[in-house]
């Protein structure tokens, strides 16, 4: 039977028979939590008698929500882990080496492609932007993955995302996403496997692949992989860890539907609240207002987005009814973006940068919004709440969008700035 991705990286893994539908027992290839899900996955880990961990190098912990430390409490979480991780000699990084997990993971090549990796936290399906099988569960599956090196799937139906044409230079990844979970809701992959496809994959940098893998979850998905390609192989294979096995999907596999869109119409996006499906084109909402920006996350916060939102804002002053928040998603960015003076254009305009974490993503700490303000965000939710008060909303968008909203003050399509 011919697979999908999804289906063929599944059957590398397992003896079982692979089909939409079936449930398979799988070997895993990398497993890890954070700071909020690994204390939890260490008190379920003891609780079922395991020892050891299936594989010190393949089990990792990287704090990236509420670190540097932001209160008692969660320095307890950290330090929990600090004791747990020297008992196994596993994988761990902390404030000054990391940044956020899914970012710092492909980074130091710790998902490969045609692997299956597994992180308690649900946008680990980051990693199938490289051809990989990553996915989300919960901490007592992740501690009993970390004793077994094992767990079960349920093979996911696939729908095949065609991209047809090529992007404009003011389009990038997060636009795509947010025109494709616009398209089919917030619901419209529950449980399976995007494949993303077509002309436009080889105009996508890996940045912009990372974001629409991301963000596959936003549309309910199980995962959202690409197929490896010259592009995600020259990337793995500068940064592995470990040697690997890329996978394709066979020709005539069954897919459950087909999607396409032409990526040479699609405008510069905005999601507004309180769902990633709310999808409007940024000119649409040039009207809202806003307080805040953020500027990166595990969706935008790597070199290619930091570069685009600093050459919006080289040589500008941001609005002064707006605060703007740039954070890294990792050292290797925070350094390149020293090296090549981003930092001191985003300092210069009236920014603030800060280390290398999740920031005020989800409402843990930096920048968090108070009753009744707004924020445009590179950060893949806009939930009620999600970002500080239940009564403040989330505008999601691309860092060009963001930076050029900063400016304004308002909801702002970058070509307007450029006079285009």
């Amino acid at each position: 039977m011919p697979h999908t991705l999804a289906e063929a990286i599944i059957a590398s893994h397992t003896k079982d028979v692979v089909f939409p539908g079936s449930v398979c027992q799988v070997n895993v290839d990398f497993a890890f939590a954070n700071d909020i899900t690994g204390p939890p996955a260490i008190e379920e880990f003891k609780k079922m008698g395991a020892i050891r961990v299936f594989d010190p190098l393949r089990c990792a912990i990287l704090p990236d929500h509420f670190t540097p430390n932001k209160d008692i409490a969660s320095a307890e979480q950290v330090r929990k882990l600090r004791i747990f991780v020297r008992e196994q000699g596993m994988k761990y990084w902390e404030v000054g080496r990391v940044g956020v997990e899914h970012t710092f993971i492909h980074e130091t090549g710790n998902a490969l492609p045609g692997e299956i990796v597994i992180g308690a936290d649900s946008h680990t399906c980051t990693y199938g932007a490289l051809g990989a099988l990553g996915t989300g569960m919960g901490q007592t599956d992740l501690a009993a993955v970390w004793a077994l090196g094992e767990t079960w799937l349920r093979v996911p139906e696939t729908i095949k995302v065609v991209m047809n044409g090529r992007p404009s230079e003011w389009i990038g990844g997060k636009d795509l996403i947010l025109h494709i979970i616009g398209m089919i809701g917030v619901e419209g992959a529950r449980y399976m496997s995007l494949e993303f496809t077509g002309e436009a994959v080889g105009a996508l940098s890996m940045d912009d692949r990372f974001t629409m893998s991301n963000m596959a979850i936003e549309a309910g998905g199980k995962c959202g992989l690409f197929i490896p390609d010259p592009i995600s192989l020259e990337y793995a294979n500068s940064r592995k860890s470990r040697e690997y096995t890329p996978l394709y999907p066979d020709e005539g596999a069954n897919y459950i539907r087909t999607v396409e869109i032409d990526a040479s119409s699609v405008s510069p996006t905005v999601a507004l609240p309180h769902l990633p499906s709310n999808a409007k084109t940024a000119r649409e909402c040039s009207s809202m207002v806003i307080d805040q920006v953020f500027i990166g996350s595990c969706t935008n916060g790597r070199s290619s987005d930091i570069e685009a939102a600093a050459r919006i804002l080289d040589g500008q002053k941001i609005h002064d009814r707006v605060r703007l928040m740039v954070i890294p998603a990792s050292y290797e960015v925070f350094n390149e973006a020293l090296d090549r003076g981003w930092i001191k254009i985003f300092t210069e305009a009236g920014a603030t940068v800060c280390t290398p974490s999740c920031g005020p993503c989800m409402g843990g700490h930096l920048g968090i919004l108070a009753d009744g303000e707004r924020c445009v965000s590179t950060s893949n939710r806009n939930f009620v709440g999600r970002m500080g008060h239940k009564n403040s909303e989330i505008i999601l968008a691309s860092p060009k969008v963001a930076a050029a909203s900063a400016i304004t003050g308002r909801v702002t399509d970058p070509r307007d700035l450029a006079g285009k």
